[in-house]
């Protein structure tokens, strides 16, 4: 794996054009991929994302580029532990175009979002992975792994109802 030295890593600015269209293109890519759903956003989610966002204090986005090309992205959310009694991140969303896999740049992403969680005062950092996604591989080399409580009491679910 080599990291190219031309990486940066950024947190998007919701209000500057062209990160709110970096964060738009990447979830979209994201979207269309196996392990984002596959199917695109639809046109009305495109329009509100990065407003919803940019409204929302509790969200944050890291861009990564390389050479100057956008081709990774973090959505994250605040949200708070009740039992430390401290904030806490979610990783909604990690993607990373596919010709730009295998460079490290999942690895940069995920220190990104770890830096920051400890900069805003973070107790830890928590995400969801489907059990075929190839990156659950990164995510546990990262240190992250299922959450329990007591192991005879099993390991959390996370579920979902739709509403809409």
């Amino acid at each position: 794996m080599t990291l190219a030295p031309a990486l940066t890593i950024t947190l998007a600015d919701y209000r500057d054009a062209r990160d709110a269209a970096d964060v738009v293109a990447l979830l979209d890519a994201y979207a269309r991929d196996p392990m984002g759903g596959g199917e695109r956003l639809r046109d009305d989610v495109k329009a509100r994302l990065v407003g919803d966002l940019a409204a929302d204090p509790q969200a944050f986005s890291l861009l990564a580029r390389l050479e100057d090309k956008a081709v990774g992205l973090a959505n994250c959310f605040m949200g708070y532990s009740t039992f430390a009694a401290a904030p806490l991140v979610n990783i909604h969303d990690l993607a990373v175009l596919p010709e730009a896999r295998g460079r490290g740049i999942g690895k940069a992403l995920l220190q990104a979002v770890e830096a920051e969680a400890l900069k805003r005062g973070a107790c830890k950092i928590t995400l969801e992975v489907l059990s075929g996604n190839p990156a659950r591989h990164l995510y546990a080399r990262e240190g992250y792994g299922d959450y329990q409580l007591d192991p005879a009491a099993g390991h959390a679910l996370f579920w979902q109802k739709r509403l809409t």
